[in-house]
C-alpha cells in the first residue's frame, strides 16, 4: 500500500514514516525542500515535492496514493487562527481528490479543542460558536468531507507529544523557564495536560490505517491528565531551576503568549482508541522523559534530542 504523508519530516511525521516503512508500507512523503527530500530518500521513502501552501501539490500527492495521513501544520503561533483556517483548506483539497473512493484519509487534530476540564472522549464532537479554539476548523472540514463521501477519520493528539527531539509545548515551556531563570505554574497548578510519547503516537497512526474505518475520532492519549504543576516541577528539577506559582498579571507576564496553554485543563480519555486499535502505549511517560534530561539544553545532554 502506498501512503501519502504530509509533515513527513516533522517531529511526529518522521516517526510515522519510520513506523510505516518498518511494516512494509510504501511511503510518499511531502517534501518542501531538497534537504527534506534527501531525508525521506535516506529513510527509504519517496519524496513528493510540494508544500502546504501549494494545494495542487497536495492533490497530486493524494492522487498517487492508496491512503493519506495528514500531519503537516504551520506552527507559527503568531498567526495561529490563520494557520488553522488554512489547515481546513488543506483537508478539503486532499479530501476532494479522495471523494467517492475507498481510500482512507487520516487527518490530525488535537484533544485540546474539546471542552476544557471535561475528561473528553472520542465520541465528543468539535464545538462551534464564538470563543472556541481555532483548531476546530480542521475537524469541521473533516465533517464536510465525510458528507462528500470521503472515508475520513481524525486522530486527536494530546498537547504533549513528547520524547527525544520534542519541539512542541513542553520544549517551549522548558525554554521559557530557562529564559526566565525559574519555572512556574498558574495558581495551584492542578490543570491537566494529557500526553503521549511520539513513538506510541506513530504506532497509533499505523493501527488506524490498518483498521481502515472512516467517520471516527481516535485519541492519541497515553496519560489522561498530568497536573501542570508536576510538569513544571519536573522541568525545574531537570533544569536546576526554582519553581513557583504565578497568579494574575504575574502569570501573564511570565508566560506571555503561552499563557493560554499553561492554563489549559484538557484531560482526555483514550480508552475507546486502545480497545478499537488494540493499542497499548509502551514508551516512557512525560515525567520520565523530563527526568531523563530530554528537555535540558543541548550542550547538557550531548546534543541528543
Amino acid at each position: 500500500m502506498r501512503v501519502f504523508v504530509t509533515g513527513a519530516t516533522g517531529y511526529v511525521g518522521s516517526a510515522v514514516v519510520r513506523e510505516l516503512l518498518d511494516h512494509d508500507y510504501s511511503v510518499i512523503g511531502l517534501a518542501r525542500s531538497d534537504a527534506s527530500a534527501e531525508t525521506l530518500k535516506d529513510a527509504g521513502a519517496e519524496a513528493h515535492h510540494g508544500n502546504l501552501e501549494d494545494l495542487e501539490s497536495l492533490r497530486a500527492g493524494a492522487v498517487r496514493a492508496d491512503a493519506v495521513i495528514h500531519l503537516g501544520f504551520n506552527h507559527d503561533f503568531s498567526k495561529f487562527a490563520e494557520n488553522c483556517a488554512h489547515d481546513a483548506e488543506v483537508v478539503r483539497a486532499i479530501g476532494n481528490e479522495l471523494a467517492g473512493s475507498d481510500r482512507l484519509f487520516l487527518a490530525t487534530s488535537g484533544t485540546a479543542i474539546l471542552t476544557a476540564g471535561a475528561g473528553s472522549k472520542e465520541t465528543d464532537l468539535a464545538p462551534t460558536g464564538d470563543g472556541v479554539n481555532p483548531r476546530v476548523a480542521t475537524e469541521h472540514a473533516v465533517g464536510e468531507m465525510a458528507q462528500k463521501g470521503v472515508k475520513i477519520s481524525a486522530v486527536r493528539l494530546a498537547p504533549s507529544v513528547h520524547g527525544a527531539g520534542d519541539r512542541g509545548f513542553v520544549r517551549m515551556l522548558a525554554d521559557i523557564a530557562t529564559h526566565r531563570g525559574e519555572g512556574a505554574y498558574i495558581d495551584e497548578g492542578q490543570n491537566r495536560w494529557c500526553a503521549v510519547h511520539r513513538l506510541d503516537a506513530a504506532r497509533l497512526y499505523r493501527l488506524a490505517l490498518e483498521r481502515n474505518e472512516g467517520g471516527v475520532h481516535y485519541h492519541g492519549v497515553a496519560e489522561e491528565g498530568v497536573p501542570f504543576k508536576d510538569i513544571a516541577e519536573a522541568l525545574g528539577h531537570s533544569l536546576d531551576l526554582p519553581v513557583s506559582s504565578k497568579t494574575g498579571d504575574d502569570a501573564q507576564a511570565y508566560f506571555d503568549w503561552f499563557h493560554f496553554m499553561a492554563a489549559l485543563d484538557c484531560p482526555a480519555s483514550g480508552g475507546w482508541t486502545r480497545e478499537a486499535l488494540n493499542w497499548t502505549p509502551t514508551e516512557p511517560s512525560l515525567i520520565a522523559d523530563i527526568d531523563a534530561g530530554l528537555y535540558r539544553p543541548a550542550d547538557e545532554r550531548g546534543g541528543n534530542g
